[in-house]
This record gives C-alpha cells, structure tokens and sequence, in this order.
C-alpha cells in the first residue's frame, strides 16, 4: 500500500477560533505564504447571513515532533521477527537482526510513510533519528538525507547521527565511533544532532566515556546533543540522574556556571515507557511479597483459578507535568517508536500523545489540557531550538484545526 497522499498547500482558512477562554471569541482569516508560514491575521467579516449556531473551527499551532525514529518505524510492516517478552533487550536483538535486511527501497518507504502519516496529523517539524552502527553504517543516513531533500517544502526535519549501539564497550566500539566520526566527515551539513545512548554500554564508566565523548564531539562540530539516559527500572544499576538531582539540575540549568542558562530540555516518551520500561523479571522460583498498606496503587492481584497473588507489572516514565510546574525545567512529548520492537503500538499522532497524557499523569484540568498540547506543539518546537525562527508554520499546508 503506498503512503497517504498529501493535499495541495493551503493558502486561506476563513472564519477560525484562536485560543481563547471569551464564551463568544472573534473569528479570523489566516493567509499563508508559498514557505508555509503564517504571513498574516485578520477579523474575519461576517458576510452570511444565514443562521449557523455551530461552533467556527479552532485552529491551534502547529504539531512538532521532538524525538522520533525514522529508520525503525513500521518495522512489522517489513519482517516477520516480532517481539515475544517486550524487554528492553529483546527490542535491541530483533532490531539489530531486522537492521541486517534493511534495503534503500525498504527504508525509503517506510521512511515516507512516516512523513507523510505525521504530516497528515499536522506535524511541520521533526527530530528524526537514524542509526549509524557496524550493521548498517551510513545507509539509514544517506536515505534520510534524500527524504529531508524531498520533504523540505512540507516539513522542517532535523536529523541525528544516533549511536543506538555502544562506543566505548563490546567488540564493535571502535568501528561504531569511526562510523560516527566519518558520518560527520561525509555528510555533516546535512546532520543536525549526534545522538548517543549511555546505558548500552558495559558499566557506568563506559557510559561516562560515551557521554563525554558526545559533548566533546558536539561541541567541535557545533551541532546539537542528544542523550538516551536511564531507560531502565533495575535496582542493581544506578541511575545517572538521581530523584534528588532534579533540584540542583533545575538550579544549573537556569543559571548555567557564569549566570547564563543552559539550552538543555527533556523528553518525555510514555507510549515507549508503558510498553518496556520495567524492572527485570523476578526468577521463576522466587514469588512477590504482599503490599504492603501504604503501597500506591495496586502493585498485586489475586488469580482466582491459582487462589495466588500474581504480581502486576511496575511501569516508569517521566513525570512530565510535575518536572515543569515543580522544577521549572523544559520538558515536552516524544513519539518515539511506532511499529516496531520498542513500541509495537500507538500512532504517530502527537495530539493522541498529549490525551494519553492526561490518563497517565493524571492531569485532567483545563491546565493540564494546554500544557500537554504545548508539550507536543510550541514547547516541542523551542525544544529543538526553532523558537528562534519568524513566522509560524502551518501542519499540512495549514495550521492544524478540529472542527
């Protein structure tokens, strides 16, 4: 099946709601220009006079990706290696065995189906993640290097040179660095980000090595850095950022070490979370203790056939609301993974990220409700440094609206 197509750009919505909390807001008329931004508006002039009591369309920003793989998505659209466990580490085996068969054509397609499917739900700008490791070196770059090319008049993409793999640590650490290195070299006008992941290494001092290696490495060639830090619940390895490090870290990055704040945010990726992010599984020989009267939630359930306590799966993600209210710090929403081993389900649409938001944070207040579409529109947006950018941009030839 070929992807969605796209429409002709859009060069006038008519007769549109801004946000607003007024019972009886004005309307507007919104014109864009031929790069898709907002160039101007306008009361609209009520000219009809039939009665209409229904509500004019709301328009809301743009929608932005803030993290998301495009060499790994609808995977299982393209293999028959599925997962079994949802573990962590089973995600990593099948797609380093899937990333074995990967092809142009098949990464292209994919690729566009991704694009034009955010597109669709009125994305305008992406952070895009492509792997660069002893199993695919540049392949997965050089097709995202064309689909940038050929995209650029419907989005704005952002690519990261992503070290998915270890850099310090296993028999292919110095290829993989060399691949990194040499990627930059080939293609560096064309990366935007170098993307690294600390936990995949053997220890933590390995995983410092990786970390300073992608700061050092950033900082030369001026690009962006991202980090896939503690994406583990497993008591036996400590995290890198501790619950007590949030208050010193919100000191840090607001006031930097001269007085100037860092241009650091975090992103948050429930939909991944909820799917793999859990302790290790207890040997088959050991059972559960009771909870205890203080537990939060409900941590065990009895089987009824068994008549034994069965314990429930603990799931963790980053309290996204709570880091921004309580720490000050910049904290949006993140797609991540669709349709394959890490998150085998979900959608790419970014607004039913935001709803999803509201069930697992408990967050169910008008306030929350903006907050959470900030987290995956303009606040997504600052969060891969566009805030700078003039004019507004518009999802799918226009800004995103609902009826």
């Amino acid at each position: 099946m070929p992807p969605p197509q796209l429409s002709p750009a859009i060069q006038t919505i008519s007769n549109v709601r801004l946000h607003s909390h007024r019972p009886n807001p004005t309307t507007y008329d919104l014109t864009f220009s031929n790069e898709q931004t907002l160039s101007s508006i306008a009361p609209h002039l009520h000219t009809d006079t039939s009665p209409n009591k229904s509500h004019p369309p709301l328009v809301l920003p743009a929608l932005t990706h803030p993290h998301i793989h495009l060499d790994k998505a609808y995977i299982h659209n393209s293999t028959p290696i599925h997962p079994q466990t949802g573990s962590f580490q089973e995600a990593l085996t099948l797609t380093t065995q899937a990333k074995s068969t990967f092809t142009e054509p098949d990464l292209r397609r994919r690729g566009e189906w991704l694009l034009s499917e955010s597109s669709l739900n009125g994305v305008t700008a992406l952070r895009a993640f492509v792997e660069i490791d002893s199993t695919v070196h540049h392949k997965c770059l050089t097709t995202a290097i064309c689909l940038k090319h050929s995209w650029r008049n419907h989005c704005h993409i952002q690519l990261v040179a992503f070290a998915q793999d270890p850099l310090f640590s296993g028999p292919h650490a110095q290829e993989n660095r060399d691949l990194m290195h040499s990627a930059f070299a080939d293609h560096g006008d064309q990366i935007d980000v170098l993307g690294v992941t600390p936990y995949v290494e053997a220890d933590l001092e390995t995983a410092k090595q990786n970390i300073h290696w992608a700061v050092t490495t950033a900082w030369q060639l001026d690009k962006h850095v991202d980090f896939h830090l503690d994406y583990h619940l497993d008591p036996d390895k400590g995290p890198l950022v501790w619950e007590d490090d949030w208050e010193r870290l919100r000191r840090e990055i607001s006031t930097g070490d001269e007085g100037n704040a860092l241009p650091v945010s975090f992103v948050g990726l429930p939909t991944s979370d909820l799917y793999m992010a859990s302790p290790p599984s207890p040997p088959p020989s050991s059972h559960p203790p009771p909870p205890s009267s203080s537990s939060r939630g409900c941590e065990s359930s009895c089987d009824p056939k068994e008549g034994s306590r069965v314990s429930d799966p603990v799931r963790g993600t980053l309290k996204v609301p709570e880091l921004i209210r309580r720490y000050g710090l910049d904290v949006v929403l993140g797609v991540n993974n669709v349709g394959n081993a890490f998150t085998p389900w979900g959608s790419v649409d970014p607004v039913a990220l935001a709803c999803l938001g509201v069930g697992v944070y408990q967050a169910g207040t008008v306030e929350d409700a903006e907050l959470l579409y900030e987290c995956v529109s303009t606040r997504a947006r600052a969060a891969i440094g566009l805030e700078e950018e003039t004019g507004e941009e518009c999802g799918g030839g226009g800004l995103g609206s609902s009826g």
